[in-house]
């Protein structure tokens, strides 16, 4: 048996990557035991903020393959490591305890017990790295009588009042939103909040945590508006209650004449007594909020709106303090002038043997979204994306402790790939 090294090992190796992220993270090591969902959202943001992520997968041909997401996902896994190891042998725990001993956080997004059951759980990642911090992403949280159920991001988006307060399809249901807000801000951002303000909280020294993150209630949090508005009054909050979910017109999306569409947000009284004017609707400037009017109101925006063509529009309005923007599809906003000038947008050069999960190459040259965030650091070139095909694992375990020798031996034994 390879046991864990008694020492404190180093740090991972830097990502292959020349060009990997700087930022406010930088020598903060995160292993990340996830495939898809909040937890890759969770440790996509820690990476573009500085932080050397090693993802931690199964051996290939051992078990059930987990989800491989295509390779454009999560950023094509920009200045990420990769290692596999069978966390059920024995071998394989004491391998990736050793990598634990030189990490500062460890994220996985198991069932609850899970974790436990593997010889991984809190307890033991804290017996051999007493700073750790674990960072359980579930839907439901580590207890409560859903803890254990499945789900997807809409279904977090259902209980958590996101969906009841969106609004209807014609035939009276909710609709699917476009985007898995639920994954995305209810989990992966309020993963990387927690491990950010845990890692603060720690300090150099500190004693570890386990932060138990439910999607459910980062849902929740983000409906946290309606929701304490109805326990404050007992409101009956759903769509059209009030001023952002489709009450008044001053707020609500209208066709343009050539098919595209406009979103108009005119909240401030001054703001839709420009847009009344600018619409040729001086009437209803002092009748904002007047709801016996508002489906007049609609009616003559409408057919105020229908007189161009969306971009025409825009270049009205938008600019006069109207709250008018275009609703952008994707192919649209990815040559965006606003986003091309804040590189929002990045070039991409595949590893040149990269492989993707179908056993494809990517192309050779392709964008993705770049670290868009406030604090990140922007890339002065392309950015490289790895062949998710390669792992790092015999750089990652002789860091972590283990001889050569041992290293090979696991990989003989299929162990660790």
């Amino acid at each position: 048996m390879t046991e864990a090294p008694a020492n404190t090992a180093a740090a991972p190796p830097a990502p292959r990557d020349p060009a990997g992220a700087a930022g406010p993270l930088h020598g903060v090591t995160v292993l990340d035991l996830a495939t898809v969902g909040p937890a890759p959202r969770c440790t996509r943001l820690l990476a573009d903020y500085g932080a050397t992520v090693v993802k931690v997968g199964a051996v290939p041909g051992r078990g059930a393959d987990p989800i491989r997401p295509p390779f454009y996902a999560y950023s094509g896994s920009r200045h990420l490591l990769r290692t596999a190891i069978d966390l059920k042998e024995p071998d394989g725990r004491h391998a990736f305890l050793a990598m634990v001993r030189g990490a500062d956080v460890v994220i996985e997004s198991f069932r609850p017990g899970v974790m436990d059951r593997l010889g991984i759980g809190f307890e033991d990642l804290t017996a051999v790295n007493p700073g750790v911090i674990l960072c359980s992403t579930t839907g439901y949280g580590q207890d409560g009588p859903r803890s254990s159920w499945a789900g997807h991001d809409i279904n977090y988006l259902a209980v958590g009042g996101y969906l009841a307060t969106t609004g209807r399809r014609a035939d009276g249901g909710p609709p699917v939103p476009g985007a898995t807000i639920a994954d995305a801000a209810g989990g992966g951002m309020q993963a990387a909040m927690a491990v950010m303000a845990a890692l603060i909280g720690r300090g150099q020294d500190g004693p570890g945590v386990h932060l138990d993150v439910s999607i459910a209630d980062g849902v929740l949090w983000l409906t946290s508006l309606a929701v304490d508005e109805h326990l404050a009054t007992g409101a009956p909050v759903g769509p059209g209650h009030d001023i952002i979910t489709g009450r008044y017109a001053c707020y609500d999306t209208y066709p343009a004449a050539d098919g595209g569409w406009l979103a108009v947000g005119a909240i401030e009284p001054r703001f839709f007594a420009n847009l009344c004017r600018l619409l040729g609707c001086p009437q209803w400037e002092s009748h904002q909020l007047d709801d016996g009017v508002q489906d007049k109101i609609r009616a003559d925006f409408r057919a105020a709106f229908a007189a161009k063509g969306r971009d025409a529009w825009v270049a009205e309005l938008s600019g006069a303090d109207t709250c008018v923007t275009p609703v952008l599809s994707v192919a649209e906003l990815v040559d965006d002038e606003q986003y091309a000038a804040r590189h929002a947008i990045v070039e991409v050069v595949a590893d040149a043997d990269a492989v993707g999960p179908s056993g494809t190459a990517p192309p050779a040259r392709f964008r993705q979204v770049g670290p868009v965030l406030a604090g990140m650091v922007a890339p002065d070139g392309p950015v490289v994306v790895p062949d998710q095909g390669r792992t790092d694992t015999d750089a990652l375990l002789a860091a972590a402790g283990l001889a050569p020798e041992g290293i090979a031996d696991l990989r003989d034994r299929g162990v660790v790939a």
